[in-house]
């Protein structure tokens, strides 16, 4: 449509409308798992105040779901949005200082309300918790915090995930469940590694009576944390790192007499069978020994598994480093005894920098001289073969390490039950994407971690939202939601249901007339209706 007439806009009065969005799916889902009860049962507040610190902790979930902002924005955004309406909070108090302060009153207690609230899951959604993905995830920290408060994660350095060594970072740990990949306990760590026994302990008061198997990446890998797993009857899956697994060890491994495995990726899952990757499994045992002599020696299943899709990603990645350090070298090799490499110094260094950038140093052999006669660096230089078959020979190969009983899961159920790995991969990804977790700055390290947690409990709504919406879909046959996603069917995830409801909007009320929901489209309404969520239905 083309414009005929230039038209002149002229000042009105500003709108009454506020935004609504999601405001109540997630109120609703914050008093299904009682956050507010929770956090004013185990931080009250004297009678005289206007708001308890559960109240606040519902508004801070709820700015992360529908428009995160920092702490010092939120009041201007509950302003903007029907939080009144929707939880009942007056805006004008949720100011920065009085939002510290419910930061400061949970931190004591953030393991307390996390065990609660997972318990609070199980109980309202039924979800399944006998199998476990555990994995840890940096959060880089704006600020120098040289003064970290005891009792809780302190930042650090480390070598965070966004690749930004020069800040500081803390550690989130999150148990994620096979079912619906429901994060249903989370942990702060300081900014190195971070000890899994009190986790484990924690999903243990969570599981009950039931046998839990608790699997995780190499980190979880330690003689203390198999040693306190088994202790406690708990069985684990892990992938071995380098660690306990050395290179010469996967490159004995023997193709022709592994199992081959009927598993299909999911990034194969719409393949040709032709095309897809294969897997196989092979299995042997290992024991893993203390420190101290006293300390019991773990007997340990050892899992080897091949993937055809690593293994030609290896081989590729391995050509192409090699194409582009044979580019460096040859114009090191044209530039020799020019300004840039004058003597056999500058030819060394710039070597080792080849080596390091281009990471094959270790098979990198050159030999470095003079010219008598001219007095210029000379170089000769080769990739040495038997290192680079060396490497190869590990290609698609990796190790698993687990206490299950054989007779509880042979190798191809331990392979696919560490695939499913992928959920908590999912999750952290939500955790820094849709919630808008990139590097935060706070007062102090004890409002760091009460942070955590709440992104953590919006988290954990966000993949409540997408489980119950998949589960109803499911109960008529379907899985996708027509208009979901740029108009065309599909599957629901967490982000794509909350921006379909982003637009929903409301007009306060005045006097004796109640707030009024202007017309929600077709797929608003059948979202709610698939949530079984009522938005006339306010505070």
């Amino acid at each position: 449509m083309t414009w005929r007439v230039r038209q002149r806009a002229q000042w009105g009065r500003a709108s009454v409308e506020k935004m609504l969005g999601a405001l109540p799916v997630v109120a609703g889902f914050c008093s299904r798992l009682r956050i507010r009860e929770l956090v004013d049962a185990a931080c009250p507040v004297r009678d005289v105040a206007e708001l308890t610190h559960g109240q606040v902790i519902d508004v801070l979930v709820a700015n992360r779901l529908t428009s995160p902002a920092p702490l010092v924005h939120v009041r201007e955004w509950a302003h903007a949005w029907a939080v009144g309406e929707a939880f009942g909070v007056e805006p004008g108090l949720l100011n920065d200082d009085r939002i510290g302060r419910a930061l400061d009153a949970i931190a004591p207690h953030l393991d307390h309300l996390a065990g609660s609230v997972g318990l609070a899951v199980i109980e309202a959604f039924g979800v399944e918790v006998t199998r476990l993905h555990w994995d840890l995830t940096s959060i880089s920290l704006q600020g120098d915090y040289k003064q970290a408060e005891p009792g809780f994660a302190a930042p650090k350095f480390g070598h965070p995930k966004d690749r930004r060594p020069d800040l500081k970072q803390i550690q989130a740990g999150l148990a994620v469940s096979s079912d619906g990949a429901i994060p249903l306990f989370h942990r702060s760590y300081d900014g190195g590694a971070g000890e899994v026994i009190p986790a484990m302990q924690a999903l243990q008061r969570l599981a009950g009576p039931q046998p839990m198997l608790m699997i995780g990446d190499s980190k979880l890998i330690s003689y203390a944390n198999l040693a306190a797993m088994t202790a406690e009857g708990v069985a684990f899956i892990a992938s071995a790192s380098k660690i306990y697994m050395p290179a010469e060890v996967l490159a004995r491994q023997r193709l022709d007499q592994a199992q081959a495995v009927d598993y299909v990726a999911a990034r194969d899952a719409g393949k040709d069978a032709g095309r897809r990757g294969t897997w196989h499994v092979a299995e042997d045992g290992m024991t893993l020994a203390g420190s101290r002599k006293k300390d019991p020696i773990l007997a340990l299943r050892r899992i080897f598994v091949h993937s055809s899709a690593r293994a030609e990603a290896a081989a590729t990645a391995r050509a192409k480093k090699l194409d582009r350090a044979r580019d460096d070298l040859a114009r090191l090799e044209r530039g020799l005894g020019g300004r840039h490499y004058p003597d056999e110094q500058t030819v060394a260094d710039r070597i080792t920098a080849i080596g390091r950038a281009r990471r094959v140093s270790r098979y990198l052999i050159a030999a470095i001289g003079s010219d008598p006669a001219t007095g210029k660096p000379t170089l000769a230089w080769h990739f040495d073969q038997h290192a680079l078959d060396a490497e190869a020979a590990t290609d698609g190969w990796y190790a698993l390490l687990t206490n299950l009983d054989p007779d509880a899961a042979d190798v191809e159920q331990i392979l696919r039950h560490y695939k499913g790995q992928e959920a908590v991969e999912r999750r952290h990804q939500a955790f820094k994407g849709p919630l808008a977790v990139t590097s935060l700055y706070l007062k102090n390290n004890r409002r760091i971690n009460a942070l955590i947690t709440v992104i953590c409990l919006a988290l954990l709504i966000f993949c409540l939202i997408e489980r119950q919406v998949r589960q109803t879909l499911a109960a008529h046959g379907a899985t996708k939601v027509n208009g979901l996603y740029a108009g065309r069917p599909a599957i629901p995830t967490g982000k794509l249901i909350l921006d379909a409801l982003a637009g929903i909007r409301l007009i306060p009320g005045t006097g004796q007339s109640p707030p009024t929901i202007p017309q929600p489209t077709d797929l608003q309404l059948h979202l709610l209706d698939l949530l079984d969520i009522d938005p006339r239905d306010l505070r």
